[in-house]
């Protein structure tokens, strides 16, 4: 347990708070990741609606 906490401890004092550039970026990539992921699910129905469509029609 003591190791553990001299580990957090390190992890701390190496780990510092991001400037406004890097925030930016973060906060910019993050962003594109949440559009990418919706895109594909709205791909996914899109085509599932349309896959459903043409058998239902049969």
């Amino acid at each position: 347990m003591r190791k553990f906490f001299q580990n957090c401890r390190r992890v701390l004092q190496v780990a510092k708070k991001p400037d406004k550039n890097e925030y930016l970026q973060v906060a910019k990539i993050t962003g594109l990741g949440i559009l990418l992921v919706g895109f594909v699910g709205f791909v996914v129905m899109f085509v599932s609606y349309i896959i459903q469509e043409i058998f239902t029609s049969i």
